[in-house]
C-alpha cells in the first residue's frame, strides 16, 4: 500500500485569503487565529495571490469569486490549479456574494471544498472553520491517495470513511471519488453497478453522468443513449454529457458526430475554452474552414485575464483567416486578408519585430502573399526562409509546424511540405481526446496533402478552364478535389451541377456521379444562397432531373 506523508498539525498549516473586500480578510484571520492557525497571508487581486503561491505551498486557499483590478476568482482558481499551486489536498474555499445559478454550477464544476456566501458572519466562519478542518483531517488519506492515482488504495479509505458518521454530510464527494476511481480503473461493470445504486440515495447530475459514462464505455450504446437523452434536457448535466458523447465518438472515430455534438455545446457555452478547443480541431479534420475560425475567435475573446491568454491565440485567428479565405468569393476573401494584415500589425505593434513571435509572423506572412496571390514573390520569401532554417524539421509547436507545412504546400515545395508532416506524426499522443483528434487530421492531411496540390479556388479556377474549353470530364474532377478540401462550399456544389448537367444531357450520368448530384441537390436544398445561386441551381437541378428522367425511359 502507498506510504501516506504525514499531515500537518493545524498550527503549521500555510493559508491564504484572496479578496478585494478588508472586512472579508478581518473576519476571516480573526476565525482562524480562534482556531489555532498563525500561518495566515493575504492578497487583495490575483497577481499579489499567484506572487506569494511562487513562494509558499498554501494548504488552505480562500478565494473570492469578485478578485478586483486583474482576474475574477474563476480564473484565479483555474489558474492555480493549472500552475499545481492548488491540489487535491489543499482546502479551498470559494467566497461570492452572487449565487446565481451559473456562477454557482462554473464554481461546482471546479470542485472547491466548500462555498462561502458573503456577507460573512465571524461565529459560522468560526464554526465551519473549526468543522473543515476536522474533515480535512479524515479525508486527507483519500485525497492523497486520489492524487497520487492510487485508484484502488483511494476506494479501501473512502469506503472505510462512509462508516463515519460524522462525515456523512461528505458521503456524496467520498462516493464521487470512488466512481471517478473506479472508471479510472477500467472497472466499467462495477462502475455501472455503483452508479445504479447510488442513483437509490442520491439525484446529482454527477451520479447520472457517471452511469451515462460507465455504459458508454461498455459499449451499451442503446441503454447510454436512453439516458443521454434525458441528460441533455437537464441543465445541470447537459454539459457533461455532451462531453462525454463527444469523447465517445471521438474513441470510435466518427469524428463528424463528434464535431456536431462539440458544435452544440459551445453554442449553448461560448466561453469554456477547451470545448472550443476541442471545436477548432474537429472542424479542421472536417474541412470546416469557418468552423475553425469562429473556434480561434471564441478562444480569443473568452481566453482573455485567464491563464489561456497568450499572443499564440491572436496567431491562431490570423492563421484560421488565412485558412477560410480561399473558400470565400474574392470580395469576402480580400475583406478577410485586409483585416488580418491589420492584425498582424497590431501583433508586431504590440510585441516588436524581434521577439519570440517572429519566425511564426514571417510563415504568416508568406501565406498572406499566397492569399493576395502573389504565389512568385511568397516563394521567393519562403525559400529565403528554407535556405536559412535548413534542414526542414519539426518544432516544439504544432500550430508553428502546421503553418510551415501549408506554406511549403500553397507555394509547390511539396516535397517539403511532406517530411514535415511525417516528423510531425512522430509528436503525436494517442492516448488524450486532442491527441486522437490531431493524429487523425495529420493523417487526413498526408493524404490529401500528397493526392491536392492546390487550395480550393485555385482547384476552382482551373476547372472553369476546362469547362471553357469544354472538357467537363476534367472540370468535374477537379471540382470533386475542391469539394473533397470544401464540403460544406455551396458555390463548389452549384459548378458541380452545373458540369454534371451537361455531362448527363451529353453523355449520361454514371451511377456514382448521380448518387454525387443527388447529395449536392439535398445540400442546396436547405441552404441559404444568393440569388445567382438560387437561380442557377434551381436551372441545373432540373436539366439533371430531364436528363435522367430521358436516360431512365431509353429516350
Amino acid at each position: 500500500m502507498i506510504e501516506i506523508p504525514d499531515q500537518k498539525p493545524w498550527n503549521e498549516l500555510n493559508v491564504l485569503i484572496i479578496d478585494g473586500q478588508a472586512l472579508v480578510h478581518t473576519v476571516v484571520k480573526a476565525a482562524l487565529i480562534d482556531a489555532g492557525i498563525k500561518k495566515i497571508q493575504s492578497a487583495h487581486n490575483a497577481y499579489a495571490a499567484l506572487r506569494l503561491c511562487n513562494s509558499t505551498k498554501f494548504d488552505m486557499v480562500l478565494i473570492a469569486f469578485d478578485v478586483k483590478s486583474d482576474k475574477d476568482g474563476f480564473n484565479l482558481l483555474e489558474e492555480m490549479k493549472f500552475k499545481g499551486y492548488i491540489k487535491k489536498t489543499t482546502c479551498v474555499i470559494f467566497l461570492s456574494a452572487d449565487t446565481s445559478e451559473g456562477l454557482v454550477n462554473c464554481v461546482v464544476e471546479m470542485e472547491p471544498t466548500d462555498f462561502w456566501v458573503k456577507p460573512l458572519d465571524q461565529s459560522k466562519v468560526e464554526h465551519r472553520i473549526q468543522q473543515l478542518l476536522m474533515i480535512e483531517q479524515k479525508l486527507y488519506a483519500l485525497r492523497y491517495c486520489f492524487e497520487q492515482e492510487e485508484y484502488a488504495t483511494a476506494i479501501y479509505y473512502a469506503e472505510r470513511q462512509l462508516q463515519d458518521e460524522t462525515l456523512v454530510l461528505y458521503h456524496p464527494h467520498i462516493n464521487r471519488l470512488i466512481g471517478r476511481s473506479l472508471i479510472n480503473l477500467r472497472e466499467y461493470k462495477e462502475a455501472q453497478r455503483f452508479y445504479e445504486k447510488l442513483l437509490d440515495t442520491y439525484d446529482y447530475a454527477w451520479v447520472h453522468v457517471g452511469l451515462a459514462n460507465s455504459l458508454l464505455k461498455q459499449d451499451m450504446i442503446t441503454e447510454a443513449s436512453e439516458l443521454t437523452d434525458k441528460l441533455l434536457e437537464r441543465e445541470d448535466t447537459k454539459f457533461a454529457t455532451f462531453d462525454l458523447l463527444a469523447e465517445y465518438y471521438i474513441g470510435k472515430e466518427d469524428f463528424q458526430m463528434g464535431y456536431q455534438i462539440i458544435q452544440e455545446a459551445t453554442k449553448l457555452a461560448p466561453r469554456s475554452i477547451e470545448r472550443n478547443k476541442n471545436s477548432w480541431n474537429l472542424a479542421r479534420l472536417n474541412h470546416d474552414r469557418l468552423g475553425q475560425y469562429v473556434a480561434t475567435r471564441n478562444m480569443l475573446k473568452y481566453a482573455k485575464n485567464s491563464i489561456h491568454d497568450t499572443p499564440l491565440l491572436q496567431l491562431n485567428v490570423i492563421r484560421s483567416a488565412i485558412d477560410l479565405a480561399p473558400t470565400l468569393s474574392n470580395p469576402e476573401a480580400n475583406k478577410l486578408i485586409a483585416r488580418t494584415e491589420r492584425n498582424i500589425k497590431e501583433l508586431k505593434s504590440d510585441f516588436g519585430a524581434a521577439n519570440e513571435l517572429g519566425e511564426q509572423i514571417s510563415i504568416i506572412e508568406i501565406r498572406i502573399m499566397n492569399s493576395r496571390q502573389n504565389k512568385r514573390e511568397a516563394e521567393k520569401a519562403l525559400h529565403r526562409h528554407f535556405q536559412k532554417n535548413l534542414p526542414v524539421k519539426a518544432q516544439k509547436y504544432f500550430e508553428d509546424n502546421l503553418d510551415k507545412v501549408k506554406a511549403y504546400h500553397e507555394v509547390g515545395m511539396w516535397e517539403q511540405s511532406m517530411l514535415l508532416l511525417e516528423q510531425m506524426k512522430e509528436f503525436m499522443s494517442h492516448d488524450s481526446f486532442t491527441g486522437k483528434v490531431l493524429t487523425a487530421y495529420i493523417d487526413q492531411e498526408s493524404r490529401e496533402r500528397k493526392d491536392i496540390r492546390y487550395n480550393p479556388r485555385e482547384i476552382a479556377e482551373m476547372a472553369s478552364s476546362y469547362y471553357k474549353n469544354q472538357r467537363y470530364q476534367p472540370a468535374y474532377n477537379l471540382l470533386c478535389q475542391a469539394t473533397q478540401l470544401s464540403p460544406n462550399n455551396k458555390s463548389i456544389m452549384v459548378s458541380i451541377l452545373k458540369v454534371l448537367a451537361i455531362i448527363a444531357e451529353e453523355d449520361g450520368l454514371t451511377e456514382q456521379e448521380t448518387e454525387h448530384a443527388k447529395g449536392c441537390i439535398e445540400t442546396l436544398e436547405t441552404s441559404t444562397l444568393t440569388e445567382t445561386q438560387q437561380s442557377d441551381f434551381e436551372e441545373y437541378k432540373n436539366r439533371i432531373s430531364k436528363a435522367l428522367t430521358k436516360a431512365a425511359l431509353g429516350i
